[in-house]
């Protein structure tokens, strides 16, 4: 995997059912690079930390060979990375072998990959189509969030080269469908609960289906 745009935004104010939210989806390249942090990207933009910004989710990653697909769809758009509201855009990131806990080095930074991105009405406000949300969902390529272990400079050309392999996780993908399965398996969320990394708001929604 090799990242070929590092991306950060200046914050943005829009309106959301008649209330101003401030949002950081408006990403452009940084082409000399960004700097990750436990706390965040340096210089970028969360709208929200209660929902994209805390440890956990401290950089977003996204695939750039899901952008033909979504172009396809929105042509319309002025098309550039960062247009997904990621940090990181990243050839040949796969999210079907990309496992949660697997801990990758990045240029100077040390990251641990956590969980899917969930997408939100930011994502339709940016696309100008709140109904790519359940597109976004049904397509099942949400790029993925990562911890941040050492910070440091990450620049576009920088490979991401695998440290550790986790034992008994799953895969990015498995774990967004399992969120968004209508029909829940007991098994998927028992071993979800197991995982090496999840958020306290996934473990309370497995607890909480783990009980109906």
């Amino acid at each position: 995997m090799q990242v070929l745009s590092t991306n950060t935004a200046k914050p943005v104010t829009i309106r959301w059912k008649d209330k101003p939210q401030t949002t950081g989806i408006y990403k452009i390249p940084q082409p000399e690079g960004i700097y990750l942090t436990p706390e965040g990207v340096k210089g970028d933009t969360i709208g929200n930390p209660k929902v994209h910004g805390d440890r956990l989710k401290a950089c977003y990653l996204f695939s750039t060979g899901e952008y033909p697909h979504w172009k396809e769809r929105y042509p319309h758009l002025d098309w550039g990375f960062g247009i997904f509201g990621e940090n990181l855009s990243v050839e040949g990131l796969d999210e079907t072998t990309l496992l949660i806990g697997s801990e990758y080095q990045v240029g100077e930074a040390h990251i641990r990959i956590t969980s899917p991105r969930e997408p939100c009405f930011k994502l339709g406000i940016r696309f100008g189509d709140q109904g790519i949300i359940d597109r976004f969902v049904g397509h099942g390529k949400p790029g993925a969030y990562a911890e941040v272990l050492s910070p440091g400079h990450v620049r576009p050309g920088d490979t991401l080269s695998l440290v550790r392999f986790p034992e008994n996780s799953m895969s990015i993908a498995a774990f967004f469908r399992m969120l968004y399965s209508p029909v829940k398996d007991r098994d998927l969320l028992e071993k979800a609960l197991e995982l090496p990394v999840l958020s306290t708001d996934s473990s309370k929604k497995i607890r909480r289906w783990l009980k109906e």
